[in-house]
């Protein structure tokens, strides 16, 4: 039947509804990081090369990021709570067999299967949020944990692994997720009401013409995951390798499917993606500012990481403990956020946050060899908590825009972004950074050193930080500590040259806030329910609640 009642406020029922979902988003948002320490147990254990090695760390970012947007569509369609249960099944049949893996390639394809899983769960746990809370308020603070949850997710995803791995086998880090997973499918089914688009209705996006149901386009599905692949699969090779024909090639191979796909889509009238609404400033211009905003996140978090490990010389899992210090800007950051959009434009507040995270990477430029460890910290504590309360109000913008009938591809397109930005960001940041370093590592690298190591040897050094410490610990002493001075000053250089990159995008991203967005956030909560450019209340009424 049509959810045709005045939205009231949201319950008990509708907040502990709201954490039993958290729970998968945060194991999902964990595993795109929770293999950073257990890879080498599990080289160890199932020998794979090294092109396998690095499928199975990125099989799954892969998979989540190409299925997104059809896994969003779907679930408007067949259901959002429909498609969390079958997620969650997936994801918790995929784990166990993940532990359990005997072989690279069994470990690759589990791997597919996570990242199944996971598409299926992380739109849908957020278009959930736009139909259990039609309060704008309520649905401010629901949003405000989901993208608290999920930022938190990835950096708790070294610690947690680096904890298991103390104490238990590798498999370990993938076990974990069954009972949050068992969980979600035993109370989903009685706190969470199904939501999708009425089969019966007409109007873009809701599967019906004429009152007859269109199949699921399948085609525009298999365009979808290949552009997003092979996009992000050569962004990340050029981050990883430097510009090669290859990933140049994925590239614009990627972007012609894309092309292809957003041709069809014109056409449908079925669209996986409501063009319409992606071009609307309540919706399309959040989802523009979170791309900007993963990409200084994403960008930068490579470095830190390695900042603490190689440069501090912390161990890997006191590395990634101090790694969470920076999260304590959310604490403050995201309740100040929301208390502030409820008396000036959010716009205003998104801008502000973003100079904010401008502050904290122009500190970080700032950043040196010798520095203390109290300097890092603060400034990633200062331009962590700028964007999460920037991503925040960015999602709930993107939300409240979309009518409930598209909430769930609406979700999809926002996750879709963020991916598309991270993987942006870790290959132009890293390219900085990687440039820099290899240049300082020419001038700077001892003649006599270079002169004592092999050919391969020496073009490792000049490459990475990694590469260098490795050599080090083959020279003497002495040599091997010139080395590493060097190439830690080397890797600072990098790091603070990225901050400039990152920092710049950020005023792009705040004068963006400030000038695109303004007085969008009115139209984002009236447009959901009336209005010619926001679909109409028949249209609105689309989205089943049973």
């Amino acid at each position: 039947m049509e959810n045709s009642h005045t939205p009231g406020l949201a319950g008990r029922k509708e907040w502990i509804a709201l954490g039993v979902l958290m729970l998968p988003l945060l194991l999902v948002s964990m595993d795109i990081s929770i293999l950073y320490f257990a890879i080498p147990f599990v080289s160890q254990d199932l020998e794979p090369s090294a092109t396998q090695q690095l499928w199975i760390l990125d099989m799954y970012g892969f998979v989540l990021a190409g299925l997104l947007i059809t896994m969003g569509a779907l679930g408007d369609r067949i259901g959002r709570r429909k498609l969390v249960l079958a997620g969650a099944a997936v994801f918790g049949a995929a784990s166990v067999a993940a532990a359990y893996a005997h072989s690279a390639d069994a470990l690759i394809g589990v791997r597919a299967l996570l990242g199944l899983g996971g598409a299926a769960l992380m739109p849908s746990t957020l278009a959930l949020i736009r139909n259990l809370f039609h309060d704008a308020k309520q649905r401010g603070r629901a949003v405000t944990i989901w993208t608290g949850v999920m930022t938190t997710g990835i950096s708790l995803g070294p610690v947690v692994s680096g904890l298991l791995l103390e104490h238990f086998w590798w498999g370990s880090v993938f076990l974990i997720n069954l009972p949050a997973m068992a969980l979600l499918l035993v109370l989903v089914p009685f706190l969470v009401p199904e939501s999708r688009t009425d089969s019966g209705a007409e109007g873009v996006g809701n599967g019906a013409r004429d009152g007859v149901r269109e199949p699921f386009d399948l085609v525009s599905a298999a365009l979808s995951l290949a552009a997003l692949l092979t996009v992000i699969y050569g962004i990340k090779e050029w981050a990883r390798h430097g510009f090669a024909t290859v990933p140049a090639l994925a590239v614009v191979v990627g972007l012609a499917l894309g092309y292809v796909f957003v041709r069809r889509q014109k056409r449908l009238a079925n669209p996986l993606i409501d063009l319409e609404l992606l071009g609307r400033r309540a919706f399309g211009g959040p989802v523009f500012a979170n791309v900007l905003a993963m990409f200084a996140t994403v960008g930068m978090a490579v470095f830190l990481t390695q900042y603490l490990q190689s440069v501090q010389g912390l161990k890997p899992f006191e590395a990634a403990l101090w790694s969470l210090v920076p999260a304590s800007g959310v604490i403050v950051a995201a309740p100040t956020a929301a208390i502030l959009a409820q008396r000036v434009d959010r716009a205003y507040v998104m801008g502000g946050g973003f100079v904010v995270a401008a502050a904290g990477f122009s500190w970080l430029t700032q950043i040196r060899t010798d520095s203390p460890l109290w300097f890092c910290l603060s400034a990633g504590a200062l331009y962590v908590g700028g964007l999460v309360a920037a991503m925040t109000l960015a999602n709930e913008l993107a939300i409240g825009a979309a009518p409930p009938e598209r909430a769930g591809s609406a979700a999809a397109v926002l996750e879709s972004g963020q991916e598309l930005g991270g993987a942006l960001g870790m290959a132009v940041l890293g390219s900085v950074g990687a440039a820099v370093y290899s240049r300082d590592m020419a001038d700077a690298l001892p003649a006599d050193v270079t002169a004592a190591l092999p050919g391969g040897e020496a073009d490792a050094v000049r490459e990475t930080l990694g590469g260098a410490a490795a050599a080090a610990a083959r020279l003497p002493a002495e040599a091997g500590d010139s080395v590493l001075e060097v190439a830690r000053d080397a890797f600072s250089h990098g790091m603070g040259l990225a901050s400039v990159g990152a920092a710049v995008v950020m005023v792009v991203a705040a004068l963006f806030s400030f000038v695109a967005l303004r007085g969008t956030a009115g139209r984002a909560t009236s447009r959901a329910g009336k209005g010619p450019e926001g679909g109409d209340l028949a249209r609105a009424q689309t989205g089943v609640l049973e």
